[in-house]
C-alpha cells in the first residue's frame, strides 16, 4: 500500500494548527478528556498490537531494556491515559502575558504566548510518547507530526487512531496529532527537513537519531540528549538515605534517560558506604576503579568508556573521590547534562554542587528518577531537553510556545 508523502502529512499537521491556535482552552481541555476515554475504550486493541511489536523485538533479539520501553502494559495504559486527564488540569499557556510597559510615547508593549505550530518528534520504541506528545502539543496549541520507529508501529498506529478519534468527538481536526506510518530509514532524513510544515523538532532517541538530527535538519531542533547520570555520596550523607536514593535512581526503571549510571562515593565513607550499597544493588553488575575495587574486590574493572556511557541496563560504574571537587571534576568530564544527583547533609557541599555542577536538572538528596515532566508537575513531558535554549530539562507546555510582540497605540507614528 503506497504512503502518503511526508509533505502532504505536514500540510494536514499545518492546517489543523491553525485551528488549534484559536481554540479555546475548554475545547482542548475537552479534546483531552475525549482522547483518554479513547484510549481506555480501546485499550484491548493498543495492547493486542503492542504483544505483536513485542515479540518481534524479543524475537529479533533486542536489548532488555529496548523492549521494556517498547512494552506496555494494562498499568502504563492507564497512566498515558492520566498523563492526558493531567495535561488539561494544568493551566493554558496560551496568551500568557509574560511582561508588559509602556513607552513614553504612549506604546503599550506586551509579550504574549502563543503556540509554536507544527511540533515534529522522532523517537525509538516508546509508544508512550505517542500519547504525551500529543497531549502537551494539543494544550499548548500545537499539532504534533509523529514518526516513531518500526518497531513499534503496530502500537503507535493503535494510539493514534484513539487520539485522533478523541480529537474530533471534541469538535477539534483530527490532524491535530498525525502519524508518518512510512518507517524506511530514508524518510528520517526528508522528515527533519520539512521546512515550512515543522516549526520546532524533538528527536528522542539515541546517538545515532541525534546525529542524523544535527548533520540533515534544515528545521529548528531540541535535542532530548543522552543521560549518563551520576549521584555522589558526599562526606556527611545519611547513609540510610543514600542506600534509598541509589537503589530507586538505578534500579527502579534502568532502561530510561534519568536513570544513575555512575556512583561517586566520596574517600571517608566509601569503606563503610560501598559494602552496604553493592548488597542493596543485588542484581546490578558493578564496575569499579582502582579504590572501589579493592573495598568490593568481586566487581569488574571500570574502563574509560564505562564512565562515559549510559548503560539503560542493570550495569553501574563505581568510582571513589577524594572531595567534593573530584566530584564535579569527574561529572563535568563525562556528564552528559541531564540530572546529576549529591546526598549530603552540608548544606555547603549542597549549595556548591547545585552551583558548580552544568546540568540540566540538579538534585539534592532526591533520586534522579525525578527528572520527569509528571513528577515535576508538567502533567508529561514532550522531552528533556540538555540544550542550552529557552528549553532546558523537562519540556512542558511552556516550553511549547514561543512569544509574540503585541504593541498597541492611538495613532503614534515614528519621527
Amino acid at each position: 500500500m503506497a504512503q502518503e508523502p511526508l509533505v502532504d502529512l505536514g500540510r494536514r499537521a499545518k492546517s489543523a494548527a491553525r485551528v488549534l491556535a484559536t481554540a479555546t482552552t475548554g475545547q482542548k481541555n475537552d479534546a483531552l478528556g475525549s482522547a483518554a476515554a479513547q484510549l481506555r475504550a480501546t485499550a484491548d486493541e493498543i495492547l493486542a498490537a503492542n504483544a505483536v511489536d513485542v515479540a518481534r523485538a524479543e524475537s529479533a533479539g533486542e536489548k532488555p531494556g529496548v523492549v521494556d520501553r517498547l512494552r506496555l502494559t494494562e498499568q502504563r495504559l492507564h497512566q498515558m491515559a492520566e498523563g492526558l486527564g493531567a495535561v488539561a488540569a494544568l493551566t493554558d499557556p496560551v496568551g500568557e502575558v509574560v511582561e508588559g510597559w509602556v513607552r513614553p510615547n504612549g506604546l503599550i508593549v506586551r509579550r504574549v504566548r502563543v503556540p509554536l505550530g507544527v511540533v515534529g518528534i522522532v523517537y525509538e520504541n516508546r509508544p508512550n510518547v505517542t500519547s504525551d506528545a500529543a497531549g502537551l502539543c494539543v494544550k499548548s496549541g500545537n499539532a504534533v507530526l509523529l514518526r516513531g520507529s518500526a518497531g513499534a508501529l503496530g502500537s503507535n498506529v493503535a494510539i493514534t487512531a484513539a487520539l485522533r478519534a478523541g480529537m474530533e468527538s471534541a469538535g477539534l481536526p483530527a490532524d491535530a496529532v498525525v502519524l508518518v506510518e512510512d518507517t524506511r530509514h530514508e524518510t528520517v532524513a526528508e522528515f527533519v527537513r520539512l521546512r515550512g510544515f515543522i516549526d520546532c523538532l524533538v528527536p528522542r532517541g539515541g546517538p545515532a537519531l541525534v546525529a542524523l538530527v544535527v548533520e540533515h535538519a534544515t528545521v529548528p531542533y531540541v535535542v532530548d540528549g543522552d543521560g549518563n547520570c551520576h549521584v555522589y555520596i558526599d562526606a556527611d550523607a545519611d547513609l540510610d538515605m543514600a542506600e534509598r536514593i541509589v537503589v530507586n535512581a538505578k534500579t527502579q526503571r534502568p532502561s530510561v534517560c534519568n536513570a544513575m549510571e555512575t556512583l561517586l562515593v566520596h574517600r571517608d565513607i566509601a569503606a563503610a558506604a560501598l559494602p552496604r550499597l553493592a548488597s542493596a544493588l543485588g542484581g546490578v553488575e558493578l564496575v569499579g576503579d582502582e579504590a572501589s575495587r579493592s573495598i568490593l574486590p568481586g566487581i569488574g574493572v571500570a574502563t574509560e568508556n564505562d564512565y562515559a556511557t549510559e548503560f539503560l541496563a542493570l550495569r553501574l560504574a563505581v568510582a571513589v573521590v577524594d572531595d567534593l571537587d573530584a566530584a564535579i571534576d569527574h561529572i563535568a568530564r563525562y556528564s552528559t547534562g541531564h540530572s546529576e544527583a549529591i546526598v549530603t547533609r552540608d548544606y555547603g557541599a549542597a549549595r556548591r554542587f547545585v552551583r558548580e555542577v552544568d546540568a540540566a536538572a540538579v538534585l539534592v538528596n532526591a533520586s534522579t528518577r525525578f527528572v520527569d515532566g509528571g513528577e515535576l508537575g508538567l502533567g508529561a513531558e514532550i522531552g528533556i531537553s540538555t540544550q542550552k535554549l529557552h528549553a532546558r530539562g523537562p519540556m512542558g507546555l511552556r516550553e511549547l510556545t514561543a512569544v509574540k510582540f503585541v504593541i498597541e497605540g492611538d495613532g503614534q507614528v515614528r519621527t
